[in-house]
């Protein structure tokens, strides 16, 4: 079983995922609050993210939530990637709030 690391360009923070997870499931395993999880199954889009270095496997996502010209360009849901490689990732929509700088955070709540 290959272990592979992912860096989160918002944060810096870095996790393990293995060969068996999918990114998203290795994302619930930080343990940090507020990560959106929907249907887990490619089809609600609430896990985007953009894959900016490394390699995964893709499984059928939602073309409602990442058009063919997005997943060109990296575009994937978290729920339907396992990670074949180290990966840098940025994450994207209703994730991005579970991943902001606190200074970030004040700006998505108006604080």
């Amino acid at each position: 079983m290959a272990t592979h690391t992912v860096r989160f360009v918002e944060t810096g923070e870095t996790l393990a995922c293995n060969d068996r997870l999918t990114l998203l499931q290795a994302m619930e395993r930080l343990g940090r609050k507020g990560i959106p999880v929907g249907c887990r199954n490619g089809g609600c889009g609430v896990c985007k993210v953009r894959v900016l270095e490394g390699s995964c496997e893709r499984r059928v996502m939602s073309r409602a939530h990442v058009a063919i010209e997005e997943e060109s360009a990296g575009y994937a849901l978290a729920c339907r990637i396992i990670p074949t490689s180290d990966l840098c990732v940025t994450v994207i929509g209703k994730m991005g709030r579970a991943f902001a700088r606190p200074e970030q955070d004040r700006k998505l709540t108006g604080e």
